[in-house]
């Protein structure tokens, strides 16, 4: 599950195509607060229209519970997300704070906001709660741990709700498998989609109430 160390500035598709882990970047220090606010948005910046791969439509609504713990206006809400990339989308929503740590003590933020047409499944808070404060504390200090976590909560793909069902390779490198249909999902059997269809300028994003685990 360890992370190579490489340029913040190598294309997602090359690292996928030499058989590496696909986020590897510089110190974990070098994202701030700044840094996730101000990360420049990719060029393809708009949902794409469906297709047979699943890519996901602007107008299609969000769905789910917890949709309405999202503000009704401002940054953080899903016209204000959907102008921003993903990473900076996800430090304007309250239910994502400890995700957005997370991300930024892997290094994270650049690449995830320069990456073009991603799904993004995305813990809340409370998912994160679930794991023991000792073990949450250790992962959060393992770069190479939680990089790998992180990129297994990641696909290539960007997935509309009726290309979501079924198994996924992750930028981790293994394959997460999600159960249901409308709109109600599973991920791998445990981790339920809590507000699911959350656009972004670069990705589509899937509220989950669990912390999802690469198998190795």
């Amino acid at each position: 599950m360890s992370f190579h160390r490489t340029s913040r500035r190598t294309s997602l598709a090359a690292l996928l195509a030499a058989g590496t882990l696909v986020f590897g970047l510089t110190a974990c220090g070098s994202d701030s607060d700044s840094a996730v606010k101000s990360s420049t948005t990719p060029s393809s910046s708009a949902p794409s229209s469906s297709s047979s791969s699943g890519s996901a439509m602007a107008a299609d609504a969000p769905f789910g519970t917890a949709c309405a713990a999202v503000p009704k206006d401002g940054a953080g809400s899903f016209t204000g997300m959907a102008k921003d990339p993903v990473a900076t989308a996800a430090s304007n929503n309250p239910l994502l704070s400890t995700l957005v740590t997370a991300v930024k003590q892997a290094g994270l933020v650049d690449t995830l906001n320069s990456a073009s047409n991603i799904t993004v499944f995305a813990p809340t808070n409370d998912a994160f709660a679930k794991i023991p404060k000792e073990t949450l504390d250790a992962v959060l200090a393992d770069k190479a741990k939680l990089t790998s976590i992180l990129t297994y909560h990641v696909t290539p793909d960007r997935l509309a709700p009726t290309a979501l069902a079924g198994m996924h390779k992750t930028l981790q490198g293994s394959d997460l498998t999600v159960t249901g249909g409308g709109q109600d999902f599973t991920v791998n059997g445990n981790a339920k989609v809590l507000c699911g269809n959350v656009q972004t300028a670069n990705a589509t994003v899937y509220i989950i109430d669990t912390v999802l685990m690469p198998a190795s």
